[in-house]
């Protein structure tokens, strides 16, 4: 039996280099499975990126595929999911109608990690607008966690349009999602079909 492979699924402006993409990379390490983890480094272009994340899945057809999508990368994971049959998903704090939320980040952009500079266009809305997945067909495939206050998103957004999937709303936090290694162990058990969340209430 093959074993599942995780990728993680950056931000707009993001990276790698992120917080929950480093915290998750070292729980994989110390539980020896690093080689079972994947962070691309995504084209703020979305047509690239989607194309970086489907030439991943395609390579990988015989592999259940975990995605971690956090903010503009839940996006991204919305559709892999929609589309793929082997692609469950863990959307953290995901972004759900970004074509309506970056039209004020028009200009130039700096990524937060790389330091690269690149304009943020009309092209760049709608190509996201052409990934729209307007009706959730396979709600079973995703884990939604999301946190209340959420600076940047409005997490009802994403309650709703998931409405049918399992859900995991916490009170308080912030959009870069607080104390995310507590919820590792629930996104491992989802892997595996079980649904353990853990206390929502924060620490």
């Amino acid at each position: 039996m093959t074993t599942p492979l995780f990728i993680y699924v950056h931000g707009f402006n993001s990276s790698p280099k992120s917080m929950k993409a480093q915290l998750f990379l070292q729980y994989m390490q110390e539980q020896g499975k690093a080689d079972q983890v994947l962070v691309p480094d995504l084209s703020h272009w979305p047509t690239q990126a989607i194309q970086q994340l489907r030439e991943i899945v395609e390579q990988n057809a015989d592999r259940l595929i975990i995605l971690l999508g956090s903010s503009l990368g839940g996006y991204y994971s919305t559709w892999l999911t929609e589309h793929f049959s082997n692609v469950k998903t863990v959307l953290i704090n995901p972004s759900v109608r970004p074509f309506e939320l970056l039209p004020q980040y028009l200009g130039v952009n700096q990524n937060l990690y790389s330091g690269e500079s690149y304009e943020l266009t009309e092209e760049h809305l709608q190509q996201l607008l052409d990934l729209h997945c307007s009706e959730v067909k396979k709600p079973g495939s995703y884990l939604l966690m999301v946190q209340t206050a959420d600076e940047t998103l409005d997490y009802q957004e994403a309650v709703d349009k998931f409405s049918d999937s399992v859900q995991f709303i916490q009170q308080g936090g912030c959009h870069g999602f607080e104390q995310f290694e507590k919820v590792i162990p629930a996104i491992m058990a989802f892997s595996e079909g079980r649904i353990e969340l853990p206390d929502p209430q924060l620490a």
